[in-house]
């Protein structure tokens, strides 16, 4: 197995003292300097929870669930990985201990392990070794970034940590790097950063066979040179390689804070390679240079169900951010609970925003709210932009409005509605299962000439990521284009509706799919660059 992957190396990233500490973001920064010069980079995430993947997952236990091409439900980190490095990942770029144990159980029933008994070394570490490995002869990448979820010393971290020291002795420690992101804190009594807790972390890792190459050091505070060299003394790495990483304005910033302190170089020296191209960042530093020298600024509404968390909806977020730094623009998110909508609150923080973004979600709660945002948007002309529930949200008001029924709905939320302008889409009525059963990935659309959809894409047919089970129902279809509604984005065979849109606004537009998860830092998504471009526009 190890020996047709021998071209490729692997690094491997741990965290250590704290959770969130900035793995996923280091890894894709990592991925982009590595990529700058030449090579081709794949990603996987290890992820030690017990769930299958995080699609059934409430968005306030992990944050969005950022969905994949081949419709794979994710993990948000790597929607880092994509947006920074610019790559498209797939199904075994995530890996989950629910897959790697049903596969195991799975193949115990089939008898493949001729009566055996099943233990957590070798089958188990086994299954997580062949996952790494496949993702490695899949991508036929030149470098493979490989995160652990968690933190060292998680006994659900166990198995991969093991799995990694086993696969550094049988491929050779000459084909793997290790780099541990870890925290100093500060103690404000005696104003100082601390850093035993990264000795203990260390030696944690040290004590399951793990040395780490690399230690990224973490902190709020700035990281003084003497700091580096105690760490670099008691963890037994080299001087240079302990990277003090203090928290920036900005994560853009990351990719180049790691150029600054010449990672790349260091961990190509250490795989004997060399650079294929020259590192070109003129354009992540324009990317820099906007969110910290804006032209002027722009307030927008995200009016959603779990906005207390802010990593619900963080690829919207992101998209936001791409388009505002494309128009020279600063980004300030008014965060609207649509549960306070409907109470008479927030309602001043909506009017002050340029444009009002109503993303996706399950469940009846704070319905009403996302159909109040939509209302006051077409009533006021307030560009809006909705994303899977927010379009269909948008439609329930539209037709609420120009039908004069106000108990038009989705059976969603109500299965007795008169007017099921939103209904279950037809190959989704006999499904029980929850987990992996929605209409998920990419999908072709086709886009009407003239319409605000095909002035932003500027091509005929584009391909979009999806999550739903819930679809417009077609039965409507005549009569609310009559009304002014404009399907302008259909299925290639006219079967679905995938993007509507109001005639004689600005820009009030809904898919159902969600492009969020395809914007880039340096190539915002047309949507949203269109929906800031007027907003914009607007607000002047």
């Amino acid at each position: 197995m190890a020996e047709k992957n021998i071209q490729t190396k692997f690094i491997f990233f741990t965290g250590g003292v704290v959770s969130s500490v900035g793995k996923g973001l280091t890894a894709a920064s990592l991925g982009r300097l590595l990529k700058e010069r030449g090579f081709k980079v794949g990603v996987q995430k290890l992820d030690p929870y017990l769930n299958v993947d995080p699609g059934t997952m409430s968005p306030y236990q992990h944050g969005e669930v950022f969905v994949l091409d081949d419709g794979a439900e994710t993990d948000l980190d790597l929607g880092h990985y994509e947006r920074f490095i610019d790559i498209h990942l797939n199904k075994d770029c995530n890996v989950t201990t629910g897959q790697v144990y049903a596969e195991v159980i799975s193949k115990e029933r089939q008898g493949d392990y001729l009566g055996g008994t099943i233990q957590v070394i070798p089958h188990i570490t086994n299954e997580i070794k062949r996952r790494i490995m496949k993702v490695a002869e899949t991508s036929r990448a030149d470098f493979i970034m490989l995160e652990v979820g968690g933190t060292v010393g998680d006994i659900e971290s166990q198995p991969y940590l093991e799995a990694i020291r086993q696969l550094r002795n049988e491929i050779g420690r000459d084909h793997t790097f290790h780099i541990h992101v870890t925290w100093l804190p500060y103690i404000g009594a005696t104003n100082e950063l601390k850093t035993k807790p990264t000795q203990h972390s260390v030696r944690e890792l040290r004590s399951m066979g793990i040395t780490p190459n690399m230690i990224i050091a973490r902190a709020d505070q700035p990281i003084d040179d003497s700091l580096c060299e105690k760490i670099a003394l008691f963890c037994d790495v080299e001087k240079k390689a302990v990277i003090p990483m203090q928290t920036l304005n900005s994560y853009y910033e990351v990719p180049l804070v790691l150029e600054k302190y010449h990672v790349g170089e260091y961990l190509l020296e250490h795989f004997n390679r060399k650079p294929l191209k020259k590192p070109e960042w003129q354009q992540w530093n324009e990317l820099v240079d906007a969110v910290h020298n804006p032209e002027r600024e722009v307030n927008i509404a995200i009016v959603g169900k779990y906005v207390e968390l802010h990593d619900a909806y963080i690829s919207v977020r992101e998209a936001l951010n791409h388009a505002a730094l494309a128009h020279k623009a600063k980004l300030h998110i008014n965060w609207i609970h649509s549960c306070d909508l409907e109470k008479g609150n927030g309602w001043d923080e909506l009017k002050q925003a340029a444009g009002i973004v109503v993303p996706g979600g399950f469940g009846n709660r704070g319905i009403e709210g996302k159909i109040a945002a939509a209302r006051y948007a077409r009533e006021n002309k307030i560009p809006y932009l909705g994303l899977c529930l927010g379009m269909q949200m948008m439609v329930v008001e539209f037709t609420r409005f120009h039908l004069q029924n106000e108990k038009a709905n989705s059976t969603e939320f109500d299965e007795h509605t008169p007017l099921p302008v939103i209904d279950l889409m037809p190959d989704q009525k006999n499904i029980t299962d929850k987990g992996g059963t929605m209409r998920l990935g990419l999908y072709p659309c086709d886009l009407t000439p003239g319409s605000i959809a095909a002035r932003a894409y500027k091509i005929s047919q584009v391909e979009e990521r999806h999550r739903h089970r819930y679809e417009f129902n077609n039965a409507y279809r005549e009569v609310l284009a009559e009304k002014g509604l404009v399907f302008s984005g259909l299925s290639p065979d006219q079967r679905l509706v995938e993007i509507a849109e109001i005639k004689d606004h600005p820009f009030m537009l809904g898919t159902q799919f969600h492009p969020e998860f395809l914007s880039r830092p340096s190539r915002p998504h047309p949507l949203f660059n269109e929906f800031m471009r007027v907003a914009l526009e607007l607000s002047r």
